[in-house]
């Protein structure tokens, strides 16, 4: 990587990985402008209401932290352009970001993307064929998040590894050597996943793999303001791309660096 981080708060660094302890909003304005090629932002959803769902069978609080708290529409629709607007800016010009949600906040990221001029070009559903039962018997049972896929600019000529995703070997809706379509079915993460810890918020790999294979190439630099459990890294590290991960919360950065080195040790076995 040839970005200046002599500003930050570094809490770990090695050739192809860095990770930053701090809120996104304060180490974003020191990267370097059009310095990354790809992000990939997995926001707070603002989910923790003092609700309650269904994990493993138990009634559980959806409450997960502070972070995941609503300020109300107004400061959260404030946070949510704040840091896209900040992405933008390190963004390379031919670059893309993708962020995830649901309905509690993809609306706001959908409007905050297109107000602050990025061009949508794809809107993925995540379907998790084994999603949570719905406790209340009231409403249609939540089983799939939202992907948005974005560049600064209608015209960029963004990367799409398009005989990559057509070959994928994937799920009965994407068959390997037809177009890959915008419905993914993907389950939750897996125990496997989670063995060297756990974050509320955990993407499977899976996931990361398509975004990040789709989206990027070797040695590319990829971002990812809300590092949580470090899904991204571990992928981009994977597949040979280098990673820089932000995180309030330094156990979840304990936890990124335990899954590399479990990556690591399965690599060399």
């Amino acid at each position: 990587m040839h970005i200046d981080f002599s500003n930050f708060n570094l809490y770990y660094s090695c050739a192809d990985v860095r990770l930053f302890s701090g809120d996104c909003l304060n180490i974003l304005p020191s990267l370097d402008p059009q310095s990354i090629d790809m992000i990939f932002a997995d926001p707070p959803y603002k989910l923790s209401n003092g609700g309650f769902t269904c994990r493993a069978g138990k009634m559980v609080s959806v409450n997960k932290a502070q972070w995941d708290k609503s300020r109300g529409l107004i400061n959260d629709f404030s946070f949510t352009s704040k840091w896209i607007d900040e992405c933008r800016r390190v963004l390379k010009p031919n670059g893309s970001i993708w962020i995830s949600g649901t309905m509690h906040n993809i609306y706001q990221v959908g409007f905050a993307l297109q107000a602050l001029k990025f061009h949508i070009m794809n809107e993925i559903a995540w379907f998790k064929p084994n999603a949570s039962p719905n406790l209340s018997c009231r409403y249609f049972t939540h089983s799939h998040e939202t992907l948005l896929w974005a560049k600064k600019e209608k015209k960029a000529k963004h990367k799409f590894n398009y005989p990559i995703m057509k070959n994928w070997d994937s799920d009965q809706i994407n068959k390997k050597g037809k177009q890959m379509r915008s419905v993914w079915t993907i389950p939750l993460t897996p125990l496997k996943e989670k063995i060297s810890g756990k974050h509320p918020t955990q993407k499977p790999i899976e996931l990361l793999k398509r975004i990040i294979t789709a989206s990027t190439d070797k040695k590319d630099i990829i971002l990812d303001p809300f590092n949580g459990s470090g899904t991204t890294g571990v992928v981009a590290n994977m597949l040979g791309r280098d990673y820089i991960g932000i995180d309030e919360e330094e156990k979840y950065l304990d936890l990124t660096l335990n899954r590399l080195n479990e990556l690591k040790d399965n690599k060399s076995s």
